[in-house]
């Protein structure tokens, strides 16, 4: 439902939603993934796994000469990036929050041979000198916001890879932001194959539930100032609609800018099927037990009808759905298919 970036804390994550696609021609550049190619013969691209592999982004150009061996990452979701791909970042920033791994993440990590990662810790943006002690031959930062001010600082102690262009921070989808990184580390055949395994368990879940097939659905997030109404019209499809849902008619009335829903139309929120979450906890517009006692919300079809289930923040399943990464998809769909089914069904 949105992108893969740096994992903000959970409640700063669910704020936000976009996202978006590209690739490049020979002798030319590609203002998507900011790769170039050379001309002639050149092996400027490691579609093969060829180097040296030059990357134009909007602070400079990075030349990866050799194939890298030792990376490091700067966001979590560069780090995913990396165990998706089957390397193990030899420094990342540590989890925000005090949280735990990501499950799916720790699952990825463990498959790798390793316990836990070497962190450092990020409180106070990226740690250059805890980056540098560890000499990485690449440095991924393709799920950041704060390039701006890392660039300059991270490009002495090896070749960045990030993207093309700032706005890029926020409208690259996971995909685009994997294959670019793979691009750098000569692994766009397993970039291709986890995209391809990833659309493989969507398509086989959705299979699996022919039932969710043409289902409406309304996504809400009880933020601070509002009920916010996620699955507006022009929200890029996410793992709900991949799993046969679609969005409510009613949606076109919603957008990025206009998405509050108030408690007096919570009316609004009637769908076939209503899912919501609460990452703020009591320090949301109100709590689960308040929004589930209203009279108006106990009066919706939906809700009657049971078809209402919430998606759980506390598992980091609401922010994986959010933010979905490239090492993410098998376990959303194992965690989010039983509540669909539940809710689909009226248990």
């Amino acid at each position: 439902m949105s992108l893969s970036v740096r994992r903000r804390p959970l409640t700063a994550a669910l704020l936000a939603s976009t996202t978006c696609l590209g690739l490049l021609t020979a002798c030319g550049f590609s203002s998507e993934t900011g790769t170039e190619t050379g001309s002639s013969g050149s092996k400027a691209s490691a579609g093969g796994g060829s180097f040296p592999v030059a990357l134009t982004n909007a602070w400079g150009r990075t030349e990866v000469k050799e194939k890298p061996v030792r990376v490091a990452t700067v966001s979590d979701g560069d780090t995913a990036i990396a165990l998706a791909l089957g390397l193990v970042p030899v420094i990342t920033p540590d989890v925000e929050d005090g949280d735990q791994v990501a499950e799916y993440k720790q699952r990825a990590i463990t498959k790798l041979g390793e316990k836990k990662l070497k962190t450092y810790d990020d409180t106070d943006g990226t740690d250059y000198e805890a980056i540098a002690a560890e000499e990485p031959d690449v440095i991924l930062g393709v799920n950041t916001w704060d390039m701006d001010t890392d660039y300059a600082k991270l490009s002495p102690i090896a070749p960045v890879v990030t993207f093309a262009d700032k706005k890029q921070s926020d409208t690259l989808t996971w995909q685009e932001r994997l294959k670019t990184a793979a691009k750098a580390l000569g692994l766009t055949e397993k970039a291709d194959a986890v995209i391809a395994a990833n659309e493989k368990t969507l398509k086989d879940a959705a299979a699996a539930h022919p039932e969710f097939k043409g289902k409406t659905y309304t996504y809400s997030v009880v933020h601070p100032e509002q009920i916010t109404y996620m699955s507006y019209a022009d929200q890029d499809p996410g793992v709900f609609e991949q799993l046969g849902l679609v969005k409510h008619p009613r949606s076109k009335n919603y957008s990025a800018n206009k998405n509050g829903v108030s408690l007096e139309n919570l009316d609004e929120l009637e769908s076939d099927v209503l899912l919501m979450t609460y990452p703020f906890g009591d320090e949301g517009l109100l709590s689960a037990s308040e929004l589930e006692t209203n009279k108006l919300f106990r009066s919706l079809g939906v809700v009657k009808n049971k078809h209402f289930a919430v998606v759980p923040s506390e598992n980091t399943l609401a922010s994986a759905i959010a933010y979905p990464d490239a090492l993410s998809a098998p376990w959303v769909v194992e965690n989010l298919t039983p509540i669909l089914a539940k809710a689909v069904a009226g248990k």
